[in-house]
Parts: C-alpha cells; sequence; structure tokens
C-alpha cells in the first residue's frame, strides 16, 4: 500500500462532525481547499495524490453529516470536488494491492454514506478497478445482489452498489448481461440506463442507443440529458442536422440565455448564428425578452429591440446596454433606454430604486442629444409616465419630474 509521507492539511478540517448546521459555506471552501493541496501533491507524485484523495472522500460524510444541504449548494460542491478527486484515483500509477486497499475503503465509505454523497464514486467503479480482471471481480460480487434487488416484486428495494455492478459489466465488456440487467426494473431509470447505452455503444449499433435512450424517459428523468446523449451520438455519426432538428435546441445548456446560445453555436459551428438565435428564439415564447442580451453581442441590434419590446426585459440590463452603445451606436442607445423605462412603468425589474429610473432617463436623454431628438424623446417620455395612475407609472413619474423639468 502506498504511505504517504506528505504530512496533509486537510485531515484535520475534515473530522467526524467537524462542521455544524449552518457551516455549509466554510464547508465549500474547505473542499476547495483540499481539492487544491491534493492537486498540488498529485502533479509531482501521482501515487501520493491519489491516496489524499481517497482519503479525502473517506472523510466527506462524516465531516459533513450535520451540515445543512438543503440550499444545493454543498451537494454541488461535493459533486465538483468528486469530479476533480476521481480522475487522480484513476490514472494513479497503483499496484494491485494499493488499488484494492483503495477500493476496499472507498466501498466502506460509501457504505456509511447517509445522503449518498459519493455517489460519482460508484458510478465510475469500474474505471477506479482500473484492469477488466478486476472490475470482472467486483462484478461478479455484485450483481447478484442487485439482480436480487431488481427482481424483488416490493417497490422501494434499493442496493447503493447498482452503479458500481453496471460500471464493472461495462467495463469488463459483458454487455449482453448488462442490458438483459437493465431489463429487470420496473420503471426505467436513465441514472442506471445510461450504461445500456453505453454498452449499444460499444457493440456499434448506435441507431438502437438513440431508441433505448428515448425508451429511458418518463417520470423524474432528466430529458435534457437524455437529449445531449441522443444528440451527441447523432453527431458522432455524422448527422448534424439531424441532431439539429431533434435535439439541438432542448439539449442547449448554460446558466443564461447567452451561454445557452453557445452552447449550440459550439456545437453546430456549420449554423448560421442568427438562425440559431431565431430558432432558440421561437422555442422560448413568452421568453423573447430574455434574449436581448444575445441579440445585442451578436451584433443584431434591430433584433434586440424588437425582442425588448416584445416580452419583459430586465430594465438594468437595458439600460448598461444603452450607456455602454451611446457612442456607437446611439439609435440602438436610445431604443435600450426606452425600452427601459417602458418595463420599469410596468413594474418590471428586482430591487429597483429611482436611481434605476433616473439611470434609464438620462440615457435616454443622452442618446436623444446625440441625435438631435431631445424635445421629441422627453415628449414621449413624459407621455409614458403619464399613461396611467397605477403604482409603477407613478413611480416612475416621480422619479424623472425634476428631471424633466430641468431639461425642458
Amino acid at each position: 500500500m502506498a504511505r504517504s509521507v506528505h504530512k496533509w492539511v486537510f485531515p484535520a478540517r475534515f473530522r467526524a462532525g467537524a462542521y455544524s448546521w449552518k457551516a455549509s459555506r466554510l464547508a465549500c471552501q474547505r473542499l476547495r481547499e483540499a481539492v487544491s493541496e491534493i492537486k498540488k501533491v498529485a502533479k509531482k507524485d501521482p501515487l501520493i495524490g491519489a491516496e489524499g484523495a481517497v482519503r479525502l472522500m473517506g472523510k466527506i460524510w462524516p465531516a459533513l453529516e450535520h451540515v445543512d444541504s438543503s440550499s444545493g449548494a454543498l451537494g454541488s460542491a461535493v459533486n465538483k470536488t468528486l469530479g476533480d478527486l476521481i480522475p487522480i484515483v484513476v490514472n494513479a500509477p497503483a499496484d494491485e494491492k494499493t488499488r484494492s486497499n483503495w477500493l476496499d475503503r472507498l466501498w466502506q465509505a460509501m457504505e456509511d454514506d447517509g445522503v449518498d454523497y459519493l455517489t460519482p464514486v460508484g458510478d465510475r467503479w469500474g474505471e477506479l478497478c482500473d484492469s477488466p480482471e478486476v472490475a470482472g471481480r467486483w462484478a461478479d460480487e455484485l450483481v447478484s445482489t442487485l439482480r436480487s434487488c431488481w427482481s424483488d416484486p416490493n417497490p422501494g428495494s434499493y442496493f447503493h452498489g447498482a452503479t458500481a455492478c453496471l460500471s464493472c459489466l461495462l467495463t469488463t465488456g459483458r454487455y449482453g448481461e448488462l442490458l438483459d440487467l437493465l431489463e429487470l426494473p420496473r420503471y426505467p431509470s436513465w441514472h442506471y440506463r445510461r450504461y445500456g447505452v453505453e454498452a449499444l455503444l460499444a457493440l456499434g449499433r448506435k441507431a438502437e442507443a438513440v431508441q433505448y435512450a428515448e425508451a429511458s424517459r418518463g417520470l423524474n428523468q432528466p430529458d435534457s440529458v437524455i437529449d445531449q446523449a441522443c444528440e451527441q451520438i447523432l453527431i458522432s455519426s455524422g448527422l448534424h442536422d439531424e441532431a439539429y432538428r431533434r435535439y439541438g435546441l432542448s439539449a442547449a445548456v448554460g446558466n443564461s440565455y447567452i451561454a445557452r446560445f453557445r452552447s449550440v453555436a459550439k456545437r453546430y459551428p456549420m449554423k448560421d448564428k442568427l438562425q440559431i438565435l431565431s430558432d432558440l428564439i421561437a422555442a422560448t415564447p413568452g421568453e423573447e425578452g430574455k434574449w436581448f442580451a444575445t441579440a445585442k453581442d451578436l451584433g443584431f441590434y434591430d433584433l434586440a429591440l424588437e425582442l425588448a419590446n416584445r416580452s419583459p426585459s430586465d430594465p438594468k440590463t437595458l439600460t448598461r446596454a444603452a450607456r455602454d452603445y451611446l457612442d456607437s451606436e446611439p439609435t440602438f442607445a436610445l431604443g435600450a433606454a426606452i425600452a427601459a423605462l417602458r418595463w420599469l412603468s410596468e413594474g418590471w425589474g428586482y430591487e429597483v430604486t429611482s436611481v434605476d429610473v433616473v439611470e434609464a432617463y438620462d440615457r435616454a436623454m443622452d442618446a436623444a442629444a446625440k441625435l438631435n431628438m431631445v424635445d421629441d424623446v422627453n415628449e414621449r417620455i413624459r407621455q409614458l409616465g403619464e399613461a396611467s395612475d397605477n403604482a409603477a407609472v407613478v413611480f416612475v413619474r416621480k422619479a424623472v419630474q425634476g428631471r424633466m423639468r430641468a431639461s425642458v
């Protein structure tokens, strides 16, 4: 077994019960620090680094057991941690005795894990075994338990080693056995059936793999993830047009609208960007205004203003655009500022104050001055502020009254 000659810092910070109920942020920080320490060591000595990775994974549940994870932040941090650590263990040049020791320790950690933090470890168990022979022994040990669990007529049976078994069967090339086993569960689960997709791909049966993935849909199944898998299969087959038509838009991922656009554009560089954007807009009816920033960044200024007026768009985003494009695109800047005032007068915006209203008004008047339209724009804004007596309109009217008097 590999013996660490490195004096680790992180173990003292991951004692059992080290973190209290409200210590989620601190725990996330300590995880990042531990990963950084392990990566640094692994660059110099992969074997010692892998030993540290196994050690940290074994401490995750005991240390974090009492932390409130309801926000999801801690779970995301643990997943990120495991995503960084697992490859270190997989790629370590360990002999069979050392790796066997690691696997035994990780298996015990998974059995003790009260909330399945270590699920990603089981998902890649076949890779962690590092050889078909070792993976085959684990598969032989686990398969009967999994078959019994999935054959149980009473619902609710669960085996924490399910994906570990499937991963080992996949690694050892026992594709037929894997596919037969996946027919046993009463309800399809993508978490398990994705191994069936990989088995069919390994057999060169790509069309069947797409059909198999499609058949995995159902209640509480991740449609977007299934779409991504199907899309990738079609792209790998050279069927880009079909992949785009069937999955390109629904498989788009990103934490913002422009990130979603970029993810599609990256996978389909042969597609016209305006066409991609138009398709994404059409696929999200009622959300046209949220594509404003994307259209603006792509230089489609007329489309951006059209989108900003078709459905609500964040007033602060519109005002920033008016400020940033005042010199280069004053017509666009004016339209963005007027749109910001419009949505403010309709009650849209997050934590809006009178300062935001004045900022939008000032940017509109700056653009109007460049376009020699000061009187027309001032009158247009006045009419907007007198359109009704609802609370939002009154709020906007009062915010700009002093400014309008000063500019008349």
